[in-house]
């Protein structure tokens, strides 16, 4: 009875709460979140008593909501700015899907006023059109303005936000899909790669080629291309150079500790003597024994080959237009081998469960400096993948 008194007791504080949200959407001119909630209430069941105050702030959610809408519109028109185009577009497009929105919950009855609740449902399909078209010229031009202009990769970035943008809306409208893909080509920062060791260090050459080999970063975006193979017919705007100025290695190490390891083990039974230095009987006439426990002792050896190599280098980005240097970053990177094992002089009694793990493992043969520095390769990789994540070559335009 006091979980099911509990429960209750939840389930109206949870829909006194959503209907307190509405409401507070709703006197704060946050008429769509209004919408929202009220909607998700009513898709639930909308004959539901306790859902009749979503009907009555739907309803003035949506009055409200679609005449602020169609108020914007009448300024913005007024204002004969084609800078205003897409938001008279947007915004009647926002009027028509939020009346799609509520349409399939029609008819909502609101019972203490015995009277259907009201929404004025327009079509605005002729709107939609007109400002599509009005805006699709708009787009259209002004993405050809900034293509013969063309005074940045920033202008043909902007005309390729417009025609990308256009052609959602208005596929197949003109040319615009031809000249979306000269703006991007035009707009695109090519960016040669090299690499340079200035250690006196050789690089595995699978090393290199890992390195260099851009595909597998995963970086090339709408607007920056990696060429590691400069090709004759591109103009670079770029050049990446990864420089690795040091390589050190630590002497191959093996180093020893040793632990000597004692416990307790059963080694058979003992017999219970009396006084006399004879067996004890139970009732039955059996030989009384109890466990007998012994010390045993090992010498335990722990050996750890170590061998490390860090790698230094320096990654700059150079601009081939101006011949400057744009940026430089610090390039870091180390590899470890460690490996471990064991061997023991005693009762292996006296060892612990990892102190016989250890014992299968052998000296192993420490890796050379050529596979020590391909190793490291992996970490070097993620470094350059974050740093060229920093880089920023250009102002990107986004809608």
């Amino acid at each position: 009875m006091r979980k099911a008194l509990l429960l209750a007791v939840l389930v109206l504080s949870t829909a006194c709460s959503s209907v307190k949200k509405t409401q507070v959407a709703l006197n704060s001119g946050n008429y769509d979140g209004a919408i929202s909630i009220a909607l998700d209430k009513l898709r639930d069941n909308k004959t539901k008593n306790g859902n009749q105050p979503y009907i009555i702030m739907l309803e003035q959610a949506f009055a409200k909501a679609t005449d602020r809408d169609l108020q914007q519109i009448r300024f913005l028109k007024a204002g004969n700015n084609p800078a205003d185009l897409e938001t008279i577009f947007e915004t009647y497009n926002k009027i028509t899907n939020r009346q799609d929105l509520i349409r399939p919950l029609l008819p909502l009855y609101l019972k203490d006023e015995n009277r259907k609740a009201q929404f004025e449902f327009k079509d605005y399909t002729k709107q939609v059109i007109a400002s599509r078209n009005e805006l699709s010229d708009y787009l259209y031009e002004h993405a050809n303005q900034l293509l013969e202009a063309g005074s940045s990769k920033y202008d043909y970035r902007q005309a390729y936000d417009d025609l990308s943008y256009l052609n959602n809306i208005n596929p197949g409208y003109k040319n615009a899909e031809f000249l979306m893909q000269e703006a991007r080509a035009l707009g695109v920062d090519y960016v040669k790669v090299a690499m340079s060791n200035s250690s006196d260090k050789i690089i595995p050459e699978r090393l290199e080629d890992d390195l260099l080999n851009f595909n597998t970063y995963g970086l090339n975006d709408l607007w920056t291309v990696y060429h590691n193979e400069p090709l004759e017919d591109v103009a670079y705007d770029y050049e990446m150079e990864l420089n690795i100025k040091e390589i050190n290695f630590t002497p191959e190490q093996v180093s020893e500790k040793i632990v000597i390891r004692e416990k307790q083990v059963q080694d058979g039974y003992k017999y219970i003597l009396d006084q006399n230095g004879n067996v004890k009987k139970d009732s039955l006439g059996n030989d009384l024994k109890v466990e007998n426990f012994i010390t045993v002792r090992t010498k335990f050896q722990r050996y750890t080959q170590f061998k490390a190599v860090n790698v230094v280098g320096q990654i700059n980005f150079k601009d081939l237009q101006s011949g400057q240097m744009v940026n430089s970053y610090p390039l870091g990177s180390e590899f470890i081998f460690r490996h471990f094992y064991a061997e023991h002089q005693g009762d292996q009694r006296a060892l612990e469960a990892a102190d016989l793990e250890l014992l299968q493992a052998k000296l192993v043969p420490f890796p050379t400096n050529e596979e020590m520095v391909y190793n490291a390769g992996e970490d070097i990789k993620n470094r350059v993948i974050n740093i060229l994540k920093q880089q920023q070559f250009d102002e990107r335009g986004t809608r």
